[in-house]
């Protein structure tokens, strides 16, 4: 049996090319295209691991994380930062809410796997 990851991204692109090369690699990928589904689908699912974009509709993904965390069935789950954002402090700030990675867009596709299963 494959492990179940939950992507939660809004941008079409990047969440094919994410599903491709995680799916690709023998994973099942079940996806949110923003924070609040995320969490439903979090809960529903219980992923291996949550990728998660920071700039989504109505809720951040500092939101998500935090909100995340809080549910003491998902506070194992790792979550791994993977975004675009990448201002000054950015990073400390998603891991002070909860990620446990970090992974800037565009991603490679030539490493992307082996980076997300170093969190798993």
């Amino acid at each position: 049996m494959s492990e179940t990851l939950l992507i939660i991204e809004d941008n079409p692109q990047n969440l094919y090319m994410m599903r491709f090369l995680l799916e690709k690699s023998g994973f099942t990928i079940i996806d949110a295209e923003n924070g609040r589904i995320g969490i439903d689908m979090a809960l529903k699912h219980k992923p291996k691991a949550i990728l998660l974009d920071i700039q989504l509709p109505e809720m951040d993904g500092y939101a998500v994380a935090e909100r995340l965390k809080t549910y003491p069935e998902l506070s194992d789950i790792p979550i791994i930062a993977v975004t675009s954002y990448a201002m000054m402090g950015d990073r400390e700030r998603i891991l002070a809410a909860g990620a446990i990675g970090y992974i800037e867009k565009p991603i490679d596709p030539e490493t992307f796997v082996s980076e997300i299963q170093r969190y798993l």
